[in-house]
């Protein structure tokens, strides 16, 4: 047994080495530093995931059964990837532009945002992937049964179903800890790309060296090689034309259907550029891999013994010929391919299982839960955790039930057969806005259910699950519903009798399907978004929030995202829509924003389902009812549009009026202003032109009485002058002809020194300071941003009527963002005024003494040239201000 110890050992060491690749990648990824995890030469070799173990260990035993018949396997993707390049960036720019998570998303996104067709995809998925994943663990399994072999000290062979569970349960193992890290599927996966990455090489150095050995070292050169060939059995084989179309044919629609190629190719994809480079690099890559594979076939039947297995030739001839190392870099090549393949497959389904299975399940009995406090993040992760596990166990389980059949390429064809199911709803979905639902699904049952009957069924064997009667007379005794001879169509090869049957079936039914239903508004809406990407790469559809409850909406966001993701997503709507310190308002740019948020962590399916249970419904945009006018069934959208336009019409009255209310209060403001600022003037003035006349006109004036009037005419000015200097700075601020004068302090220093203005120490008024968190280095005008300090401090010194009148002031610093916040224990501000009172004719208080109402507005408009901001936080015990600015003002010319 010592070289299945070192095999086994070489195994460890080989999953360690892949950990450490991994977990490096993802945290350089983390670190940003992880620019090289997204060049094109990763995405493509990354694309190298279609080379399994079929790749591997099969196509050199489909070479010795059927001659150049696995070219087709290498040709139809490559015909894509040359041919059909614009399709795969149609496919990408969908997949961002929607946030895609896997293509049962894709493909239920496109269709209305359908759960029961994703639920169909997912299935159909699922069955359709486990032959393929017990493809995998068989390929490993013959692998050491091969070394076994070759081992004269080994008294018994390892058993093939305890050595499949042990690969099945660590490949499970290193999928759950790399791929599911992160809840949004959208976000990448740069761990397992990178070990992904690694693989390709490993199997492509692998696969290159054992065809150098075998040319070289046991055929005695090229001259030789091409002797053996044209003596083999090889150069016999007649391919026939039908065959060879259908099979490329099929490998075609299996590179655009396969979820794990689906998982690479689009759900990964960091720039659609990356394209350009794999449409050459990804052929050239596949041209490397088939290089050798005719070579090793032939001088693998020329030399091996009668009834060897050819699909292990690669393994074989090596060991035959004592080369161990490099047998065991050959192991290392299809092992890789193998564990590749699984690894984000289980991903890829665990995403479609968790997405449209387990979180729509969990929704519909949680009722309305989906507002109530809560994280919802552990289900979800459990759920895709739970889903990779059931879908690696599930391809062990077909790996026992079938039998581990020797022809690795029987069992990869049937995969093939099974995913290119999609491919009628996926292309018609692209390029054709009249496909509808109805027809999808019954396209994708039709063709899933003769796949099922005509050839995943009987893969396992007779009598197992479809009893030999079935195969001799047919369904019910009919014979033209034999599984391999369905409607009389006798002697076909099953494969291409199931894909032609299921394929034909799937496309008529599809297409009959779509021209005998109406779609609905949602899914011609999003058809025009899929066709039309390019024109319309924004989120599709439209929400009516007029019933939404923006408080609703955040508690089940930070239940799905996580609640530093949803409350920045929240503050950056705020933001835009002009109310910082405010949940936005509920408007259909933000619901269609957040849905395409939740939809990078739930799929675009349920997450159009839980805002659809907070809101009440989805509303359709002019816009997008101008993008299918043209289609002869618009009138009966026309109510829908005329819908959406009277509550687009509803929404903007409410704003006019609210808009109206604010300028009703401004000019009331400004009324008041003018009566203001006419007394405040007038009184100064009156105060002087009397007192000067006292000390004109009157000569027998103490000297103590001349010195009293003197001092309040002089008190007199200079509050005149304060009222000018206001105006006048607020007048220089708005006009933007102010000059700053940049320093650098501590945000304590400056506190102290906006207290000491203030004249805090000789008012009733408590100020509570947190001086540690103030310890701040500013870089901005200090002296501005003290005036600002002055004027806050100084209004709760006047107006805070608390008892006793305490002002707390806190300090944080958040994304380089100095942030402080001013809070009294007062009455407030009524909210009827918080609206206008950054208004440069408002004022705080109405019965207090105060000024003209211009230092809130001074202030605002101080803030406007610091790069920063002064708002008023409602919900407070009192009043509450808050300013925030770059801790680093920017050194731009003002």
């Amino acid at each position: 047994m010592a070289i299945l110890n070192v095999l086994v050992l070489v195994c460890v060491l080989y999953v360690v080495l892949l950990f450490v690749v991994a977990f490096g990648a993802d945290r350089a990824a983390a670190q940003g530093r992880g620019s090289w995890l997204r060049s094109p030469i990763v995405y493509t070799l990354s694309l190298s995931i279609y080379c399994t173990a079929w790749t591997f260990y099969g196509a050199v035993g489909f070479a010795a059964r059927s001659g150049l018949e696995f070219v087709t396997i290498y040709l139809g993707p490559t015909l894509v990837m040359i041919g059909w390049w614009w399709t795969l960036r149609r496919l990408v720019r969908v997949g961002r532009s929607q946030r895609i998570t896997s293509i049962a998303d894709l493909i239920s996104s496109r269709y209305g945002k359908s759960n029961l067709l994703a639920v169909l995809v997912t299935v159909l998925a699922v069955v359709g992937t486990t032959p393929y994943i017990a493809l995998q663990l068989q390929s490993v399994t013959l692998s050491f049964a091969a070394f076994a072999e070759t081992d004269l000290a080994a008294t018994t062979l390892p058993d093939m179903q305890s050595t499949a569970l042990w690969v099945a349960m660590g490949l499970a193992l290193f999928t759950i800890l790399f791929g599911t890290r992160n809840l949004d599927a959208n976000e990448r996966h740069h761990g397992v790309v990178m070990a992904i990455a690694m693989e390709a090489v490993v199997k492509l150095c692998a696969l290159l060296a054992v065809g150098i050995f075998v040319v070289w070292g046991l055929a005695g050169g090229i001259e030789g090689t091409l002797a053996r060939i044209e003596a083999s059995a090889i150069s016999r084989f007649e391919v026939s034309g039908g065959r060879w179309v259908g099979l490329t044919a099929l490998s075609a629609a299996a590179f655009l259907c396969l979820p794990r190629m689906f998982q690479v190719m689009v759900v990964e994809n960091e720039d659609e550029d990356h394209l350009r480079t794999a449409a050459w690099a990804f052929p050239a890559y596949l041209m490397l891999m088939s290089l050798f594979v005719v070579p090793i076939a032939a001088v693998g039947l020329d030399m091996m013994p009668e009834g060897a297995n050819p699909d292990l030739f690669v393994l074989t001839l090596p060991l035959m010929d004592g080369r161990d190392g490099l047998a065991i870099l050959s192991f290392l090549g299809g092992f890789s391919s193998a564990t590749s393949m699984v690894i984000v497959a289980a991903i890829a389904l665990s995403t479609m299982v968790s997405n449209h299975v387990v979180m729509p399940i969990w929704l519909h009995f949680s009722g309305g839960a989906a507002m109530v406090s809560g994280d919802v993040r552990n289900v979800a992760l459990l759920a895709r955790r739970l889903s990779i596990a059931g879908v690696v166990f599930l391809g062990y389980l077909y790996f026992r039930l079938s039998g581990g059949g020797t022809a690795l390429a029987a069992i990869g064809l049937i995969a093939f057969v099974g995913v290119a199911q999609f491919l009628p709803a996926l292309m018609g979905g692209l390029f054709w806005r009249g496909a509808t639902r109805t027809g999808a699904l019954l396209g994708l049952s039709v063709g899933a259910t003769l796949w099922l009957y005509c050839l995943f069924l009987p893969s396992f064997g007779p009598s197992l699950l479809l009893p030999q009667g079935v195969f001799d007379n047919g369904l019910w005794g009919l014979a033209w519903l034999r599984p391999y001879a369905l409607f009389g169509a006798e002697g076909m090869d099953p494969v291409l009798h199931a894909l032609m049957w299921s394929m034909l079936l799937n496309a008529l039914a599809f297409v009959l399907g779509s021209l005998l239903s109406f779609p609905q508004p949602l899914e011609r809406l999003q058809g025009a978004q899929f066709v039309n990407v390019f024109d319309h790469s924004g989120t599709p559809g439209g929400w009516t929030g007029g019933m939404a409850q923006s408080e609703d909406l955040l508690i089940m966001s930070q239940r799905i995202m996580g609640a530093r993701e949803a409350q920045a997503l929240f503050a950056r709507a705020a933001q835009r829509q002009g109310v910082a310190g405010y949940l936005p308002e509920p408007s259909p740019d933000f619901l269609q924003e957040l849905e395409r948020a939740l939809s990078g962590s739930v799929g675009a399916a349920t997450a159009h389902a839980m805002i659809s249970q907070i809101v009440g419904g989805a509303a359709v945009s002019v816009e997008d009812l101008m993008a299918v006018a043209d289609e002869t069934a618009q009138i009966m959208e026309y109510s829908s549009q005329l819908e959406a336009k009277s509550q687009e019409l509803a929404r903007t009255a409410r704003q006019l009026r609210q808009a109206n209310e604010k300028l009703t209060q401004l000019s009331v403001q400004k009324d008041g202003f003018l009566s203001q600022i006419s007394h405040e003037l007038r009184t100064p003035m009156t105060s002087i032109r009397a007192f000067s006349e006292i000390l004109r006109d009157t000569g027998d004036l103490t000297g103590e009485e001349q010195s009293k009037y003197a001092s309040i005419i002089h008190d007199e000015a200079v509050r005149l002058t304060r009222l000018l200097d206001d105006l006048l700075d607020l007048s220089v601020l708005e006009n933007g002809q102010v000059v700053l004068n940049t320093q650098t302090g501590l945000l304590s220093d400056l506190l102290d020194r906006a207290e000491r203005a203030a004249g805090v120490n000789d008012s009733g008024l408590t100020v509570a300071r947190d001086r540690a968190s103030e310890a701040v280095e500013l870089t901005s005008d200090l002296d501005r941003l003290a005036q600002v300090f002055i004027n806050l401090i100084a209004n709760a010194r006047k107006y805070c009527d608390g008892t006793p009148p305490v002002l707390s002031i806190r300090a944080s610093v958040v994304d380089g963002h100095v942030v402080v916040d001013f809070t009294d224990n007062g009455s407030g501000i009524p909210p009827e005024k918080q609206a206008v009172i950054f208004e440069k004719f408002s004022r705080i208080g109405e019965t207090k003494a105060g000024g003209a109402g211009l230092g809130l507005a001074i202030c605002r408009e101080i803030m406007a040239r610091l790069d920063g901001s002064v708002s008023y936080l409602p919900g407070q015990t009192g009043a509450a201000f808050r300013v925030s600015l770059p801790q680093a003002r920017r050194m731009a010319a003002q």
